[in-house]
C-alpha cells in the first residue's frame, strides 16, 4: 500500500535566467543557464516522497541519456519506479523555462515520451492518487476512474490550463489550480457544480483560497526570499498529498503544504527546490 501515487509527467527542465522576460520578436541575452529533472509528475512525487510518503510514479522516458537520469533520481528518492515506462519512439520529455531576476517564470513543454503515458490495467493500492495534465488526458481520466472505484482519494492539479470535461472533474475529491487556471475551468463555482468537493487555488504570494462546503477561507502565504517559482506548485501539490495520504486533516495538510511551496520559491531549479519535512518543520516553527 502506497500513500502516494503520482500519475504524471517526467521533464528534463532546460533552465535560463535573464534580467526580465522578452517581448515577443526580441532577444536578449541570458544571465545563466542549467538542466533540472523536473515535469509535474516527477517534481510531484518527489516532493511527496521528502515529506515522508511511501511514493509511486506512474510516467514515461524516453531511451536516452535523460531518460537514465530521471530514472536514476527517481531510484534515489526512493520513489517506485515499477511504472516509470520507456518509451523506443519518443526521446524524453524536455521544459524549456525562463526565470526572471524577479522570480518569475514562464514556460513551454515538449511532451516527448510523456504522451506515451498510458492507464495502468490496475492501480496499485494506494491512499491517495495525484495527477496532472502533461500526459494525454484520456489516460488521465481512466486512472482518476481506476481510483475512483478503489475508494482512493483521487487530486487534480489542472495544469497545463485546458477545458475539461464534467466526466473528468467529478472524479476529483479535490481540484487545485492556480488562479488563472481556475479562470479557464469557469471559476471555482464551475468546479463545484461539475461534482468537485473542495477546490484549492493557489495565489504564489497571496496565499491559497480554499473552497468546501459552501464555504471559501483564504490562507495567506508566508514571507519568503523569491528566487524561483518554478517548483512551488508541484511541492504545494505533493506535500499536500503526502500529508493527506498521512493522516492530517485537510487544513494542517494545506498549512503544511503552503509552508512547503514557500521554501520552494527560494532555490532555483524544480527538483532540487523542493524540500524535505525536516526543513519543512523547521521552517513551520
Amino acid at each position: 500500500m502506497f500513500d502516494v501515487t503520482v500519475f504524471g509527467s517526467a521533464n528534463l527542465d532546460l533552465v535560463v535566467t535573464v534580467e526580465r522576460h522578452p517581448l515577443p520578436g526580441e532577444t536578449l541575452l541570458g544571465d545563466s543557464y542549467d538542466e533540472f529533472p523536473g515535469g509535474k509528475g516527477l517534481n510531484q512525487v518527489v516532493a511527496a516522497a521528502r515529506a515522508g510518503a511511501s511514493t509511486s510514479l506512474h510516467s514515461a522516458v524516453g531511451d536516452d541519456a535523460a531518460g537514465d537520469r530521471l530514472r536514476s533520481l527517481v531510484l534515489d528518492e526512493k520513489v517506485d519506479d515499477a511504472h516509470l515506462l520507456t518509451s523506443a519512439g519518443q526521446p524524453t520529455g524536455r521544459a524549456a523555462i525562463v526565470v526572471s531576476a524577479s522570480g518569475e517564470n514562464s514556460i513551454v513543454v515538449v511532451p516527448g515520451a510523456n504522451a506515451d503515458v498510458v492507464a495502468p490495467g490496475a492501480l496499485p493500492p494506494c491512499r491517495v492518487l495525484l495527477t496532472q495534465l502533461e500526459v494525454p488526458l484520456f489516460a488521465v481520466q481512466a486512472t482518476l476512474a481506476l481510483a475512483r472505484s478503489a475508494g482512493t482519494l483521487t487530486l487534480l492539479n489542472p495544469a497545463p490550463a485546458q477545458l475539461l470535461d464534467d466526466s473528468l472533474l467529478s472524479l476529483c475529491d479535490i481540484v487545485i489550480p492556480n488562479e488563472h487556471e481556475v479562470e479557464l475551468l469557469g471559476g471555482i463555482d464551475a468546479l463545484h457544480a461539475a461534482g468537485v468537493g473542495i477546490v484549492i487555488v493557489t495565489r504564489g504570494a497571496e496565499g491559497v483560497t480554499i473552497s468546501r462546503d459552501g464555504a471559501i477561507e483564504h490562507r495567506r502565504a508566508l514571507a519568503v526570499d523569491v528566487v524561483d517559482t518554478t517548483g512551488a506548485g508541484d511541492a504545494f501539490c505533493g506535500n499536500l498529498a503526502a500529508r493527506l495520504s498521512m493522516g492530517d486533516g485537510l487544513s494542517d495538510a494545506i498549512d503544511w503544504a503552503t509552508a512547503a511551496g514557500g521554501l520552494a520559491v527560494t532555490v532555483a531549479g524544480a527538483v532540487p527546490s523542493l524540500p524535505y519535512a525536516t526543513q519543512t518543520t523547521q521552517f513551520i516553527g
